[in-house]
Parts: structure tokens; sequence; C-alpha cells
């Protein structure tokens, strides 16, 4: 090889490794993870959806995504550790990852979003849709993200089937650490210590798949956002089933010490609450080394409620 073709070859080189890896235009999605759409009361809701192969599952786990956020949130395609999708059907059960009203499919139906007793409302139109089609077992867990977590709290409250075994929740209170009288362009500057906290809590390129599943977040939503820890206490009165809220170590948006945290159980006076706080992870915990552990935990709620409704104990 010449002088002047090793100088090429090096070259070449240095430029493969200064151009940066494609951004991917569309979610990946783990193997046996399919596109599902179902009828929410009149708008069709999009969705990701996975059956563990072998017997029918003995429940469904329902995850309900942020603000800002869609349903890959709940596949994340950095690490295969991360996906609660191929973690729940490993372990026999189906997992349904819906788009909330005014994300995926329905944005373009309702651009301005719904609000929370409207989106309680689709997701149970939505999850009778699923019932139809798919069996269900013993009936539906809902594991929320954070503005998700509000969705979810208030469909277990407007539940009248008693389909909802229970509720598993991270990444959101009832009161916020961020003051909203800060001027936009100051959190903004400071978002990524909000959504994400240290680097090192996730995977390497996680940010790089975490693009396809951000999106816009609903007017409605944005209306009701500083409204939240108003709106918890008659929420929470009527929840009566289990519910497990988990906090990252490194979470910014609520207060959860142990003041707030009292308060925030004692709102929930009719049901049974957990509260864990997962270390090495932020708020997004979903899609950081710390998912498997997460995800683990919540199946294990679920495996918890499973027994307990097996001995008798509804």
């Amino acid at each position: 090889m010449t002088t002047q073709e090793l100088r090429e070859k090096r070259e070449t080189t240095v430029r493969r490794q200064q151009t940066p890896a494609p951004e991917p235009t569309s979610a990946a999605r783990t193997t046996g993870v399919t596109d599902i759409t179902l009828d929410a009361g009149g708008i069709t809701l999009s969705g990701l959806h996975i059956e563990p192969t072998g017997p029918a599952p003995r429940a469904v786990v329902v995850a309900v995504h942020g603000g800002g956020m869609t349903a890959g949130y709940f596949d994340g395609q950095a690490h295969p550790s991360v996906s609660l999708l191929r973690l729940g059907a490993s372990l026999g059960f189906s997992v349904l990852s819906l788009d909330r009203p005014g994300y995926g499919r329905s944005a373009d139906e309702i651009p301005h979003g719904q609000s929370l007793a409207e989106q309680s409302a689709a997701l149970h139109a939505a999850l009778d849709d699923y019932a139809r089609r798919f069996p269900v077992g013993e009936g539906f867990l809902l594991v929320a993200h954070s503005f998700g977590g509000k969705v979810a709290l208030t469909a277990a409250a407007d539940d009248r089937r008693g389909r909802i075994i229970g509720l598993d929740i991270s990444g959101c209170g009832h009161r916020y650490a961020v003051d909203f009288r800060e001027p936009p362009g100051d959190l903004a500057r400071e978002s990524w210590k909000w959504h994400w906290g240290p680097l090192r809590l996730y995977p390497p390129n996680s940010f790089r798949y975490s693009r396809p599943l951000v999106a816009p977040m609903p007017p409605a939503e944005l209306r009701e956002l500083r409204q939240w820890s108003q709106i918890f206490p008659g929420v929470a009165a009527r929840v009566r089933v289990p519910v497990r809220f988990t906090f990252a170590e490194f979470e910014n948006w609520w207060r959860h010490d142990t003041d707030a945290l009292e308060e925030m159980v004692g709102h929930l006076r009719a049901a049974t609450v957990t509260v864990h706080r997962q270390p090495d992870a932020g708020h997004n915990i979903s899609l950081g080394w710390a998912a498997r552990s997460y995800h683990l935990r919540v199946l294990a709620f679920l495996e918890e409620l499973l027994a307990h409704r097996e001995q008798g104990g509804g």
C-alpha cells in the first residue's frame, strides 16, 4: 500500500468516526410487538400490543405514557432490558401501551387533546373494545408515568366495573416541586434536569432512540397541568384499588419528602398504598438502566394482586 493510499485510508477512518449515527425516523419495536388501534368512544387510539406465547394471559398490563411522550416510552430500544412490553410478555402477561388522546393517531382527530375526565372516559371505552377482542384474564393493571399517572388515577376513580385491579405509578405525585411562576424560558433551560437527570442513568443511544417517541403536549393537558394539586384530593378519595407509587432518586418534578408523601397517601383513604424509591433513576425511569428493576417490581406487584384474588381476596 502506497503512502498516499495509507493517508486516504486514515482520512476515511477519521471521517467515519466523526460522522454521527443516523437518527431513526420512526420508533423501533421489540420483536412480537404489533401496532393496534382501539375505538375509544368515537375516536381512534393507537398503541403497541404484545401477547405472551402459550396460554392466555392471566392479566393485561395497560401502560399509560406521560406528557410529551407516546406509547413507545414503554418499549425502549436502547437496550433489551429496558422494554416493559418485552418483559411482561416473557412472564405471561399481555401488555398494551396506548397513545393517550391527542397523541399518536388521535392527534389529528383531537389536536387540542382532552381533559382528565375525558381521557378517563376514552380509556375505559378503549378497554371495552380491547376486552371484546382479546382475553383479559383477571383484568387490567394500569402502569402509568407522569401525566399518565393522573389519567390512571382518574380512570380508577371512575371504574364502575371493577376491572382495574391496581395502579402502578411512577413520576407522579400530588404536589409539584417546580415553581410554575418561573418564566417558561428558565424552565426550558433546565428541562434536562427535570426529565432525565445524570447521563450515566441511561444506556448509550437512549436519547437518539427516544427522539421518535417525543410529541407535543396537547393544550388541554397544559391547561390542567397546574391544577393537579387541587384536583387530586377529589380523585384520590374515589380510588379503591391498591396503588403503588415509585419516585426516582433524581425525581425533580414532584415533592416526595416525608410530609408530602404522608399527605398524598392520606387522600387515598379507600385504597391500600405503597411507596417505593427507585435508586439510580431519573424521572424517565422506564428508559434508563433502572427500567428492568422497576418493571420487575411492577410485575411482582401484579403477581401479589393476582395471588390475593386467587385466595378469595377479591
